[in-house]
């Protein structure tokens, strides 16, 4: 709690949460209009995961380059581009009036985030470099905390709104507002040159495989329910309107509830018996969400985002401490592979739905997760 005292506290540190939770409050609300825009554009759940895809393909383009446009622009500039481009830019796919256009949106989408989240990540560290002070887990919980805003409070606006082009018009101008106001805080900084600079060694693949395939099949299964849980209580649970979004927001709210006291209960029972309760906790929720009943699968969504909310923060502190294993090479590793699976999942249940259905998609989440349950089992107790 003292690092949350201090972001309420300082501008400083209240201005990078903001960001973290301004990126999800936005795919919050992207998250809830899917089923209408997928029905308005007439397409399948396979040409919705494709689209997706462009998504995950425009941020996979833009990653290699922002360390750079961090470098040779400033970080500060980076950060205040990224948020304003990231926010205008999700205007398009609310605008898609053809199937191309939507995806050409989407790609679109996914080099503004990809641009936005390295940088987001990256002044966190700068600040808790300088500082000497720790607050990224706690970013990272305003950031499921942005989700449950965008996708509760929006689903309980969508009866008042005209559309989904003014509803996500209105959390765009209003978050971009709010970002002005505190770009001060960071606009004139610069990232500081690491002392020494290492490259990933292929001998060092072996101890890391476990914890890399555990972060896939994690961040696989959390990047499948941002574009999919509002799509599944609708066709499978026929939830009414009202409630698609709460899948969504309830997971949200309890993956930022599990980030912020993840790190107490870590201290007292180790980071190996963490990740292992975690993914049986998210396979149980999974299992919740198969019932196929409204108010139950919404609860299993919940039982999700508690149990994934540890495991990745704990990877990341399990990979850190590896004696044979620079902590930077190893985290950058473990990093990169949930990223990959946090954009491929969503269009690998695309095509799951597609071939079977929508239920059976879900079935392959449960089946992630407990995979990654046996995987931790494996794990060195120290």
């Amino acid at each position: 709690m003292k690092s949350l005292k201090l972001i309420f506290t300082n501008g400083r540190y209240f201005t990078p949460a903001l960001l973290f939770l301004s990126l999800n409050v936005i795919f919050g609300t992207w998250a809830i209009y899917i089923p209408r825009i997928t029905k308005n554009l007439d397409i399948t759940e396979g040409k919705l995961g494709f689209a997706v895809f462009f998504l995950a393909l425009g941020t996979l383009s833009m990653i290699p380059f922002a360390p750079k446009l961090i470098k040779s622009i400033g970080l500060g500039r980076v950060m205040a581009f990224s948020i304003t481009a990231f926010c205008l830019s999700f205007i398009a796919p609310f605008a898609a009036s053809s199937y191309s256009w939507l995806c050409a949106s989407l790609y679109l989408v996914g080099a503004c985030s990809g641009l936005m989240d390295v940088t987001m990540n990256t002044l966190v560290t700068h600040i808790e470099k300088q500082d000497k002070v720790q607050f990224m887990s706690l970013s990272h919980a305003f950031f499921s905390l942005g989700g449950m805003l965008g996708a509760g409070v929006g689903t309980f606006l969508i009866p008042i709104m005209p559309s989904a082009f003014v509803h996500m018009m209105v959390v765009v101008v209003l978050l971009l507002l709010l970002n002005i106001i505190f770009m001060k805080n960071y606009l004139k900084l610069r990232v500081i040159k690491p002392e020494k600079e290492e490259s990933f060694k292929l001998k060092h693949l072996k101890p890391l495989l476990g914890l890399a395939i555990i972060s896939f099949l994690v961040m696989a299964s959390e990047g499948a329910i941002v574009d999919w849980s509002a799509l599944y209580l609708e066709r499978v649970t026929l939830a009414v309107a009202a409630l698609l979004g709460l899948g969504y927001a309830v997971f949200n709210g309890m993956m930022a509830f599990g980030r912020f006291f993840g790190d107490s209960v870590s201290a007292h029972y180790g980071s190996r018996f963490i990740i292992i309760c975690g993914c049986i906790i998210a396979a149980f929720g999974f299992g919740l969400v198969l019932s196929g009943m409204t108010w139950v699968a919404i609860t299993g969504f919940g039982f999700v985002g508690l149990g994934l909310s540890v495991v990745v923060p704990e990877l990341f502190r399990y990979c850190g401490n590896l004696k044979e294993i620079a902590a930077a090479e190893g985290i950058s590793f473990i990093a990169g592979s949930g990223f990959v699976g946090l954009l491929l999942g969503p269009v690998f249940l695309g095509f799951l739905a597609q071939t079977f259905d929508l239920r059976s998609s879900f079935f392959a989440l449960l089946c992630f997760v407990a995979l990654a349950a046996l995987l931790a089992f494996s794990l060195k107790r120290n």
